[in-house]
């Protein structure tokens, strides 16, 4: 085991090959946790709901038992289980051309894109750390944010049951200032990172009375600042609103985007996040 370890730290095309195998592993569970999670989620509040107005809230509540491990993965259209091998990352995917082996109804292609970037994410994550432990902290910190950065996109939810996890994982992660430089850096990333969101939130809901951003946002970059220290969230800041600008242009140009919808800011908070973490003293110098 030792001598494995030691492959792994020493050796760059083994720690790639291994990450990009393990990468697209875990993209395979994200798959099920961004698809089940929001679901989950949506059943917990529907029955305290339930609990809370009693018989005056009528909820048909029809996922009981619903969760990450049950039911077996299963095709949404026909029910049918899946096969264990159409589960292998990526290869299950073309080992069924795409369509479930019973009604033969298309498979959504982001499940194996989901694989494949998480797989490319841990091997860029590889190629900047090679002590293991560092690399296990950075491999669940990417996978929470991309996690996080999948459901917002879907369901504008940015889940505390992943966010707060993050936060404190992140602040036990720079006890001795591993990714901040010390923990203080980590505290004060932390608080600053949800006062500055916070205070943006009520700036703007005070001059258009509108809400800009959800509290999830603050918390997010609460957690981010947490891992990566006050000094590195000018950038996560900066580039969030760079990717959030071009993504807004390229939506309003290819007619997807309403003038006056919404889009989330999580997702270009969390693809901040990581490239901070892994690049930050090659994005702004200046900072």
């Amino acid at each position: 085991m030792n001598e494995l370890l030691e492959l792994f730290s020493t050796n760059i095309y083994f720690r790639l090959v291994a990450s990009l195998i393990l990468g697209m592993c875990i993209g395979s569970f994200l798959n099920v946790v961004v698809y089940r999670l929001p679901i989950m989620l949506d059943t917990m509040w529907r029955r305290q709901c339930q609990e809370l107005v009693g018989d005056e809230c009528k909820i048909n509540i029809n996922n009981n038992g619903f969760n990450l491990m049950k039911p077996a993965s299963h095709c949404p259209n026909c029910k049918a289980y899946v096969p264990w091998w159409s589960n292998v990352p990526l290869f299950g995917y073309l080992f069924i051309r795409g369509r479930c082996v019973s009604c033969h109804s298309k498979v959504s292609l982001r499940y194996p894109i989901v694989e494949i970037v998480t797989g490319a994410l841990f091997i860029l994550s590889s190629y900047c750390y090679n002590n293991v432990l560092t690399l296990a902290a950075v491999f669940v910190y990417v996978s929470c944010l991309f996690a996080l950065m999948l459901i917002d996109l879907d369901t504008f939810l940015l889940p505390d049951e992943i966010t707060l996890p993050l936060l404190w994982l992140g602040l036990l992660c720079n006890i001795n200032g591993l990714f901040s430089g010390s923990l203080a850096n980590s505290v004060c990333g932390a608080v600053i990172g949800y006062i500055f969101l916070w205070a943006l939130y009520w700036l703007f809901k005070f001059i258009t009375g509108k809400e800009g951003m959800g509290y999830g946002d603050f918390k997010l970059l609460a957690a981010i600042g947490a891992w990566i220290g006050w000094q590195n969230l000018v950038s996560v800041l900066l580039l969030s609103s760079i990717l959030g600008i071009i993504y807004a242009v390229i939506m309003r140009i290819s007619g997807s985007l309403e003038s006056g919808k919404p889009i989330p800011f999580g997702p270009f908070l969390g693809g901040a996040g990581i490239i901070t973490l892994l690049f930050g003293a090659h994005l702004f110098p200046i900072f």
